[in-house]
């Protein structure tokens, strides 16, 4: 054996005991608070440290990101604590408040975390979109010198059940993927069973479809070494043609078992009796339990052999617990090595008592190792977490349309970037799910061509064909086009929302997708602002204002969405000064990554940054005169300003977001007739209202006794008898809250079910989000003491 391969089984047998004994220590010795399993996935993880010491301490280098297994990540934080970059207090409190987390997460864990992983599948297909975000940069002039590396994810089996990663296949194979290599760990076991014989053949044939590499990984060194011997042949057709259940069954039950099935099955008393013969059952189980995937030199060599950019799936067969005392058993996915099963385990590993956290306890030349694993050269550069200059954000402005929509005004405002020559532009990437015309991200388009690395003739423009879509593909192009998934759009738009970190080059990605599919990518959606990916989201058309196309295409939750997602500030303005005010001012926020102190004039933490959701809407509606008094701009990013104020004997507010500003306009002026001093509240963003109302009252629950959020001084100064009317296009639950924020009757208008084809008018009028609703929700109502303390004392028995 060399000393490279003698270094990668020490690495190998280091990261296998660190990681359980981590999991073991959190479960059965560390102090339990509540009770409950800590739990941490000890089978899970053996069956991939043979594969992840080939790749991280053999294969890759630097500028390769690495996607682990969600339930690799003990192996992961053994191979940082054992390389210097977790601490032990870190380790000690795995799953506890502050210590290693359960998967790995850019955001949470310290140690250097490429990728986000957890929600099962997306940590896999978002490494596709990675190897395109580094082409894209890679093609312009200002990102030639960033090295091209691997994408890598590492996967379960389990993981091909998940649809995303087969919408990201076809993504990939449209985009000239390369750099891309999936492993996959084929324990052949899942959380409920044992994965179905055969899949992997059809598995296969998808990958090959779609341009990739497919390489088995099935025999190890042992194995392969026996099947040279005299029998080996048998043996190896046996082992090929062994079931999954089956062979899991005799893994768990051990040598012995081993040796009496395969002489049962085999029958022969010659050159497979020698071969058998000549191991005793420890050794025998060692070479059936040398499967591709648990052989680091077997790994280590099939990475080393490629030599090509395509994109790779190695299929390496492994053992579910492998080299544990539970590897095998189908209830392993969840199980956990008991006291006694550990201290044997511990003993055979040759682990000292006391020297269960030493990284080094059972190396003898220990300076030998550590000079080995200073020359890795994936560790060489320290932790790679990079960034990029702030790009200076240039005014934002727009001719003001008398009528026009948001969504009109969104594409004007980026064609207006597009004739510019601002460093912000040539940054920003735009993509769309096949709805680029449609939400009006075409002008962009045509001044700013599509990505492609090589170029592509447009054969409309070549025949001379008339078309508003003057497309062009090349690699200076700034915009991706995808297919219809909408899951691959937010799994893009993580990707280069993390472009500043991965390569060191800052992109402004922007999408664009029909407001109510929104949903259909949440969990990806989660997933990028879990990762701190920056980017803008615009959803649009939106709403039931988008009238005859019906409820399919009609949103309901998705303010809703903006308001419950970590990570993602959410906008819906109703009038184009009010959008281009938000851009400005996103283009700024997306680049921010501040101490997250909170601004004590909002109470948010503005500082920090995050991504953008702007909700949009088609409808073209009457736009105000010129606008920009400070109370206007700064109301229209802290999430609200008064469109006219409340006098001092108001008794009515109307509060709206959104397209239903003419609406909520109009029923001021009916209810003016019969009422004085009516208040119009322009909401652009009930989130960060929300937001800011809720971190001052934690703010005073600490002593601060003066915290006061944006929306509170909004309403300050509405006597206890004013009644706030609240409307939007969307669930009525957005605004409705504003009432509890200084104790006010409220009465919210809203959609609350599936809309349907129909004129706005008849759809506004069905939802009573029309000016007539508003004003006849308020025409009942008697002037009289409605303020919260004689709502109480009407619930008290006289």
């Amino acid at each position: 054996m060399s000393e490279n391969s003698q270094h990668l089984k020490t690495v190998e047998q280091r990261l296998l005991w660190l990681s359980h004994w981590m999991i073991h220590h959190a479960n059965h010795i560390r102090p339990k608070v509540d009770g409950i399993k800590v739990g941490g996935h000890q089978a899970s993880s053996a069956s991939m440290v043979s594969m992840m010491t080939a790749l991280y301490f053999s294969a890759l280098r630097p500028e390769d990101r690495v996607a682990v297994k969600p339930h690799a990540s003990p192996i992961f934080h053994a191979m940082q604590y054992l390389m210097g970059n977790v601490p032990l207090e870190k380790m000690e409190n795995f799953r506890g408040f502050s210590g290693v987390q359960s998967y790995p997460s850019r955001t949470k864990d310290i140690d250097d975390v490429d990728f986000s992983t957890g929600s099962v599948g997306l940590g896999v297909a978002i490494t596709s979109f990675a190897s395109m975000i580094q082409d894209y940069v890679k093609a312009k002039t200002w990102g030639k010198e960033v090295p091209l590396g691997r994408m890598v994810a590492l996967m379960g089996d389990a993981e091909l059940d998940e649809g995303n990663i087969y919408e990201c296949l076809q993504e990939g194979w449209k985009n000239d993927l390369r750099n891309t290599w999936w492993v996959i760990d084929y324990n052949r076991q899942s959380l409920d069973g044992i994965v179905r014989e055969g899949l992997f053949e059809r598995a296969e044939k998808i990958f090959d479809a779609f341009g990739w590499d497919v390489v088995r990984i099935k025999h190890g060194a042992l194995q392969r070494a026996a099947f040279e011997e005299p029998g080996g042949d048998r043996l190896r057709q046996w082992i090929d043609d062994c079931p999954n259940q089956l062979y899991s069954a005799l893994t768990y039950m051990g040598g012995s078992v081993w040796r009496q099935h395969l002489m049962d099955d085999l029958g022969d008393q010659g050159d497979v009796t020698a071969l058998l013969g000549s191991r005793d059952d420890t050794q025998l189980a060692a070479l059936m339990e040398n499967l591709g995937g648990n052989c680091v030199d077997t790994m280590a060599e099939v990475f080393a052999s490629i030599d090509h950019d395509r994109p790779v799936c190695f299929l390496a067969y492994t053992i579910k617990g492998w080299g544990t005392p539970i590897a095998g058993h189908k209830d392993n996915h969840g199980g956990l090595m008991t006291k006694a099963q550990m201290l044997d385990w511990q003993n055979d590993m040759g682990v000292l008592e006391g020297q269960e956290w030493n990284p080094f306890a059972t190396i003898e030349n220990e300076a030998g190792f550590k000079g080995f694993l200073d020359r890795v050269p994936f560790f060489a550069a320290g932790i790679r977490r990079y960034d990029d200059d702030f790009l200076p954000v240039p005014k934002v402005e727009l001719e003001n349309d008398r009528e026009i929509s948001t969504q009109m005004g969104f594409g004007k405002i980026l064609d207006t970037l597009s004739k510019g020559n601002s460093t912000l532009a040539d940054r920003i990437l735009t993509t769309s799910p096949d709805v680029t015309g449609t939400t009006n991200l075409g002008p962009w388009v045509n001044r700013r061509k599509l990505f492609a690395r090589t170029a592509q003739a447009d054969t409309f423009k070549d025949f001379k064909i008339p078309s508003t879509a003057k497309w062009e593909f090349a690699p200076e192009g700034q915009h991706i086009e995808l297919g219809i998934a909408e899951m691959n759009l937010m799994l893009l738009l993580g990707a280069a929302g993390l472009s500043h970190s991965l390569f060191g080059k800052r992109l402004i990605p922007i999408g664009t997708v029909y407001d109510p599919f929104v949903s259909r990518g949440l969990d990806a959606l989660n997933y990028a602002c879990y990762q701190d990916a920056r980017f803008i989201l615009v959803g649009t058309p939106s709403g039931v204002t988008l009238a005859p196309e019906g409820g399919a295409h009609q949103s309901i939750a998705s303010p809703l969405i903006g308001m419950s997602q970590d990570g993602l500030a959410a906008f819906e303005p109703a009038f184009v000064d009010e959008l281009a005010v938000i851009m400005e001012w996103a283009f700024d926020y997306v680049q921010r990554d501040g101490n997250g102190d909170p601004d004590e004039r909002t109470w948010l933490r503005d500082e920090t940054g995050g991504s953008i959701y702007l909700r949009l809407t088609t409808n073209p509606i009457e736009q105000p005169g010129k606008r920009a008094d400070d109370a206007f701009v700064q109301g229209a990013v802290d999430g609200a300003y008064w469109l006219r104020k409340p006098g001092p004997n108001c008794s009515i507010v109307i509060a709206y977001q959104g397209a239903v500003a003419p609406e909520a306009i109009a029923a001021a002026g009916l209810i003016g007739e019969h009422r004085r001093d009516v208040g119009v509240l322009a909401v652009t963003s009930a989130d960060r209202l929300n937001a800011g109302w809720t971190a001052a009252q934690r703010e005073r629950a600490r002593g601060n006794v003066k915290a006061q959020s944006h929306v509170e001084k909004l309403l300050s100064d509405l006597s206890g008898n004013c009644t706030i009317v609240t409307v939007i296009d969307g669930h009525p639950a957005t605004l409705s809250w504003l009432g509890a924020v200084h104790g006010h009757q409220t009465i919210p208008h809203g959609v609350e079910h599936f809309g349907q084809t129909g004129s706005i008018e008849d759809l506004y009028r069905h939802f009573r989000i029309d000016r007539h609703s508003i004003a006849e929700s308020v025409s009942e109502l008697t002037v009289g003491d409605r303020s919260p303390s004689a709502a109480w004392r009407s619930l008290l028995p006289s």
